[in-house]
């Protein structure tokens, strides 16, 4: 009976181990048909992993566009990519599914001139572009002021159909970019759309086009001294030269200003947050909003360098880091804005460069006015809309030809009479 009990027990437990032993078996199976063993990774899979990781853990999106982002990663690397290039493919594949045009890949050359264009100079035709969130259309956002595309009247919310010989449909915003790109001197064709109008076609040569952000000038309109500023872009150098401008025409002695951001596109968020801060004495500059739905703020804290009454002249070219000067100071109640409903660009991207020199633009959160309004696809709309009968030139900006500046003048007129009254009661 003891022999027989022992061999009884000594069966289960060979049964047991035989049990536990094809369990783990099967997990290792499953665990290693899904999971690729880092040391196993090709160098073109190791880059898709670490575009993947970082748009993991830093888009706007948790739900990546309501997906499986994990799943969209295993396609990726099942694929095996053997070379760059494919490797640049199946991380655009992989960012496509996320339907973001403002999150994009950039490989090396365009990563390079995008920091290239950051820093103030660029060779091209000089035109700021954007996808059309509903359409898909390739657009103008605005060309960049004293460019080869403003001189050859190319204008804001133009759609662009081709390039060259390139049809625009599908096309991405860096692959447009870089055909129009090229030698200074040399010759670009583009076939251009425009509300109301046929398609035309435009040769544009290409020029070495210098980013200066700010142009400052002292006017005398209806004997009122005006300092008037245009701002092109948010670069770097736009706080530092925008404080200056503001210097200078303070000891000329403007009385008043008009700062002009129609047809800015925008640029670094900083810099956006820096020129508010030169006007407002305190306040909310700007709130932005994470992934996670935590709230961070911007505030200016003063002195602001004026005092003296401010409009702003906005339109549909207005964009990104322009409208979040314009709705600073239209929430803040520290400048009357006019013209046009801007652009509506409420996301912030941020650059990551990838191991081989390649890179990402990430949307990485929103942000909202001073009044928590959240402007992207919507626009601001200005105090006084005042649009424009036909489309003004360069040499025509702030004159007696310009609606909307005249418009301006006539605002800031009245606010100084009803200064001046309010003094003498």
């Amino acid at each position: 009976m003891v022999e027989i009990t022992v061999k009884f027990r000594f069966m289960d437990n060979l049964k047991v181990f035989r049990g536990i032993l094809s369990l783990l078996m099967a997990l290792w199976v499953a665990f290693g048909s899904f999971c690729f063993p880092a040391a196993a990774f090709t160098d073109e899979q190791k880059l898709v992993s670490q575009a993947w990781r970082i748009v993991n853990r830093t888009y706007l999106d948790d739900t990546f566009n309501h997906q499986n982002w994990a799943q969209v990663r295993q396609k990726a690397l099942k694929a095996r990519p053997k070379d760059s290039q494919t490797a640049y493919e199946a991380i655009q594949n992989m960012l496509k599914t996320l339907d973001d045009p403002f999150t994009r890949f950039l490989d090396p050359r365009q990563y390079r001139s995008l920091q290239v264009n950051t820093s103030g100079e660029l060779t091209g035709v000089g035109l700021q572009i954007a996808l059309n969130p509903q359409t898909g259309k390739l657009e103008v956002v605005t060309p960049i002021a004293g460019s080869p595309a403003e001189k050859a009247g190319i204008q804001p919310r133009d759609r662009i159909i081709k390039i060259e010989n390139t049809l625009t449909e599908n096309i991405t915003l860096d692959k447009a970019a870089s055909l129009m790109r090229g030698k200074i001197g040399t010759a670009v064709s583009l076939v251009i759309e425009r509300d109301g109008t046929s398609a035309k076609e435009i040769s544009i040569i290409r020029d070495r086009i210098t980013l200066n952000p700010v142009i400052a000038k002292l006017q005398k309109d209806q004997d009122l001294d005006i300092g008037y500023i245009r701002l092109t872009q948010f670069n770097a150098n736009a706080p530092a030269e925008l404080a200056h401008a503001i210097s200078e025409l303070e000891e000329k002695g403007a009385q008043s200003y008009v700062l002009d951001l129609r047809n800015n596109p925008g640029g670094l968020l900083q810099a956006g947050i820096e020129v508010a801060r030169l006007w407002l004495d305190s306040g909310i500059v700007v709130y932005t909003v994470n992934r996670q739905g935590i709230e961070g703020n911007f505030e200016s804290f003063g002195p602001a360098l004026t005092q003296d009454p401010l409009v702003v002249l906005v339109n549909q070219g207005t964009a990104s880091a322009s409208e979040i000067l314009a709705g600073a100071l239209q929430d803040n109640k520290r400048g009357t804005l006019l013209g046009e409903k801007t652009f509506g660009k409420g996301l912030i991207q941020s650059l990551f460069e990838l191991s081989d020199g390649s890179g990402l633009a990430v949307t990485i959160a929103k942000y909202e006015t001073p009044n928590h309004r959240d402007i992207n696809k919507l626009g601001i709309t200005p105090d006084k809309v005042i649009s424009p009968t036909e489309p003004i030139t360069m040499d025509r900006i702030a004159t007696s030809d310009d609606v909307q500046y005249q418009a301006a003048v006539e605002l800031l007129q009245s606010t100084m009479n009803s200064e001046e009254l309010g003094v003498r009661s």
